[in-house]
């Protein structure tokens, strides 16, 4: 019985006036993930053609930005196909896998937060033990961790949801995430408990993880000299940032679910937008800017 459920056509019930304005939708969104892809993939470029870029702290900013395009590659294709569509639909497996497909790479985003903050920590503060520790072993070993253990984490999940039996078919959304669990006939203990270790596990022990160890970078570099403060400001506030960003998106996501039937349907087309389009783009746009070594090769790329 679940199977024939699990085949049954979802309808995404969060676009607003869809068939007035497709076309314009269609040219924002599609303009946006060019930009997205080029944004990214230039600051991929200059750390992947250059030398004196091939350290740890670029090779991950350079995972950062791929983890971006990714993020973007889950949501804009669909997207851009039902900007199109007479009906916005899609089967409740394939909603499943975008679902958990978003929140995997949200993961692997914070894990690589948490892997740049520690690189930034051992830089700042034991510098004469940093060619020892981030080794490109050490680098290889928490790019792997960063993006398989997310998709691990998550997997008891998409098996649990795939089994389950879904009453309600409209999808409040504009793509599948965590509203998919008010599409289930019964929410159980047991979806609440495997929510939290996955939100503890993929969220929040990061950001401790990524705030304590910036509280001991800045705390060190405080009492050191001048020279350092500085290294610490320049290299570790455009991550800060970053951290900021989406973690202000995901609270929103998680908020989102629990006002489902409060929160007004325009307000929500915008809020939903803004989580897949800001982001993307503040990443390249920021480590572009503020870090001076690619700011210098992109200079020289474009002038």
């Amino acid at each position: 019985m679940n199977n024939e459920f699990n085949r049954t056509y979802l309808t995404l019930d969060g676009f607003v006036q869809v068939h007035k304005y497709r076309y314009l939708y269609f040219v924002i969104i599609l303009t946006l993930y060019i930009l997205i892809i080029v944004f990214n993939f230039t600051i991929v470029y200059l750390i992947w053609t250059h030398r004196n870029l091939h350290e740890p702290m670029y090779i991950f900013i350079a995972a950062l930005l791929l983890n971006s395009v990714l993020f973007s590659t889950n949501v804009y294709p669909k997207l851009l196909v039902d900007f199109l569509s007479e009906k916005q639909i899609v089967s409740y497996s394939a909603c499943l896998c975008q679902a958990i497909l978003f929140y995997a790479i949200g993961g692997s985003e914070f894990l690589l937060l948490s892997a740049m903050a520690y690189d930034r920590y051992v830089s700042i503060c034991k510098p004469l033990l940093y060619p020892t520790i981030m080794t490109k072993t050490t680098v290889i070993y928490l790019l792997v961790l960063a993006w398989l253990l997310p998709p691990l984490v998550l997997l008891g999940s998409a098996i649990y949801y795939s089994r389950r039996k879904v009453c309600d078919f409209s999808l409040a959304g504009l793509f599948c995430n965590n509203s998919i669990v008010n599409l289930l006939c019964v929410k159980t203990r047991l979806m609440l408990i495997v929510s939290f270790f996955n939100m503890c596990n993929l969220l929040v022990l990061p950001v401790i993880f990524i705030l304590f160890t910036y509280a001991r970078i800045f705390l060190i570099s405080y009492h050191s000299c001048k020279e350092v403060r500085k290294k610490a400001a320049e290299t570790c506030l455009p991550h800060l940032m970053v951290l900021l960003s989406f973690t202000c998106l995901c609270v929103f996501d998680i908020i989102i679910i629990r006002v489902d039937s409060d929160f007004p349907k325009t307000a929500r087309f915008v809020m939903t937008l803004q989580l897949v389009l800001y982001h993307p783009l503040f990443n390249p746009i920021m480590y572009g800017l503020r870090m001076k070594e690619i700011y210098k090769h992109l200079k020289r790329l474009f002038w």
